[in-house]
């Protein structure tokens, strides 16, 4: 049996021999291939251990033509990134499933237009395997840049944009927003309340626009004088509640269409003297860690599984990565749930 000499670099003919496996079968093993008994594939990653391997990383990328990273791109500037714990969550859950792959993440951020041409060079240029990319606007040039340098890509979000005839379905991952949204108005309705207003999320992303759609599939007839725009921020709810109680300070219930903008919705109606939930009922959507638990009063709000749509996204690349485009699904939703606290 060959043993690596001390001090030496362990080779992946030394894995082999330890193994008992010809090179082929460890090189199968080591770089992901599909083929090999699973008692084989044990005695090889034993060996693996057992000599300290580490792949050559650059030889890889010549046999199997990936490079073992992902990019991860958020059509949002740094400062919208690190304050929302929404991204923060959703990046958790791709960095667990990516790293179960053994594949590195990449972090690419889009803080004005110039950035596009740059991440457009970055895919081109074949430093990762595929791309994950959210909070996409309807007129975002990143599912253009995608197409046009092959990368295979999957989406945050339900899509908006137009496509070609004949392209590939685009595939993505998203919640049911509309029906949470349905859920937590026809919520409000069974408390009693009649003037319910609501705060929307920016209108060129699909998520503001579901949700906005579901208040009204409930709502069909409601006052224009009850709904403002936000922008997903705390303090964009702030301004839209200031002016809904502006407009009709008789108003008994909201329907924020994030946590964040609820909680500035909350510390507006604290500072008009409006008790929540006895004056008005206030519910929210996304149940982020951080935010609904820890508002006073703790919020009601529809229940999105943030982190888990992570993972889904990551383990629907790396799927369409080992088997083909044909194999990946084109879109998948999960479900949402109302979680009952005392702000409604």
């Amino acid at each position: 049996m060959t043993e690596p000499h001390p001090g030496s670099r362990p080779t992946l003919e030394a894995v082999a021999a330890r193994a008992g496996v010809s090179r082929a079968t460890a090189s199968r093993v080591v770089n992901g291939g599909a083929g090999v008994r699973p008692p084989l594939v044990d005695k090889v990653r034993q060996a693996v251990e057992e000599l300290g391997y580490v792949p050559n990383h650059a030889a890889r990328t010549l046999v199997t033509r990936r490079t073992g990273a992902v990019a991860v791109i958020i059509a949002e500037p740094e400062i919208r990134i690190f304050s929302d714990p929404f991204f923060s969550q959703q990046i958790r859950g791709i960095s667990k499933e990516l790293t179960a792959r053994d594949t590195q993440l990449v972090l690419l951020l889009v803080e004005g237009p110039g950035d596009y041409d740059r991440i457009a060079r970055y895919l081109a240029g074949g430093h990762v395997d595929g791309a994950l990319a959210f909070s996409l606007h309807t007129d975002d040039p990143l599912p253009a840049i995608a197409r046009r340098t092959g990368m295979p890509t999957v989406y945050g979000g339900r899509p908006s944009w137009p496509t070609a005839p004949g392209d590939r379905p685009v595939p993505y991952v998203d919640a049911d927003n509309r029906g949470g949204a349905r859920e937590a108005v026809r919520h409000l309705l069974f408390l009693g309340r009649t003037r319910i207003a609501h705060i929307a999320g920016p209108r060129d992303q699909t998520s503001a626009t579901d949700r906005l759609d579901g208040f009204h599939d409930v709502l069909p007839d409601a006052d224009p004088e009850l709904i403002e725009d936000g922008a997903f921020t705390e303090e964009s709810g702030a301004r839209a509640m200031a002016r809904l109680l502006e407009r009709r300070p008789d108003l008994d219930a909201v329907f924020a269409a994030n946590d964040l903008m609820a909680t500035g919705a909350l510390r507006v109606l604290r500072e008009r003297g409006r008790r929540v939930p006895e004056d008005v009922a206030l519910v929210g959507f996304d149940d982020m860690r951080g935010v609904a638990e820890t508002a006073d009063p703790p919020l009601t709000t529809v229940r999105q599984d943030i982190e888990g749509m992570g993972r889904l996204m990551a383990r629907l690349l790396l799927r369409g990565l080992a088997e083909g485009p044909a194999n990946t699904p084109t879109s998948v939703i999960t479900e949402t749930a109302l979680v009952r606290r005392a702000s409604a």
